[in-house]
């Protein structure tokens, strides 16, 4: 079995679970917010990801360090399914749980996710324009985009949603003319 796939067998049930949970309780806004709570500080602090994933640490360190850290700012639901992954022994998968979740909560609210790599800040009006491009290419009701700059695109942007990759910068331009040029030779 792959890494990714016996990844993916830890993080998919788990996540799943959460989302039916918080769909349950009818939490599932706050669950949502609180799952962007917990990757914003997993970004944030190397020695949280760090403290987490250790085995020497103890358990109950682990669960004492969740409650004191989010007990007042997160649901208890989420709170309590932090604290179940520390005692399965699961809390090293915490952020592709996160972000399985995310993707389960798209999928249900018909939520596209574009990551959109640009070679220069993109104005309001260009994101709007993309927008709607990954409406029209998707069927979603909406679209959430995640934009980075790459100046090394020279000019441009590099769209990919799910598996489909659209690549619109110069430097992909200049490739595939190159490819053209010496496929001719």
């Amino acid at each position: 079995m792959r890494a990714t796939s016996a990844r993916q067998a830890v993080t998919n049930p788990y996540a799943e679970a959460l989302l039916n949970l918080a769909q349950q309780q009818q939490q599932l806004d706050a669950v949502g917010e609180d799952i962007q709570v917990v990757l914003a500080a997993l970004a944030d602090s190397a020695e949280l990801r760090q403290l987490l994933s250790i085995p020497l640490v103890r358990a109950e360190d682990k669960i004492q360090m969740i409650q004191s850290l989010f007990g007042g700012r997160l649901q208890p639901t989420t709170v309590n399914f932090l604290c179940l992954l520390v005692n399965k022994g699961r809390i090293v998968f915490l952020e592709p749980i996160c972000r399985e979740f995310q993707n389960l909560l798209r999928e249900l609210r018909r939520i596209a996710y574009a990551e959109v790599a640009s070679a220069h800040a993109l104005s309001d009006h260009q994101q709007e324009a993309l927008r709607q491009r990954v409406l029209t290419m998707t069927g979603a009701q909406q679209v959430e985009l995640a934009i980075s700059i790459n100046p090394d695109l020279i000019g441009g942007v590099i769209v990919k949603v799910g598996s489909q990759v659209v690549d619109a910068s110069i430097r992909g331009q200049l490739r595939r003319i190159s490819s053209r040029l010496m496929a001719n030779l």
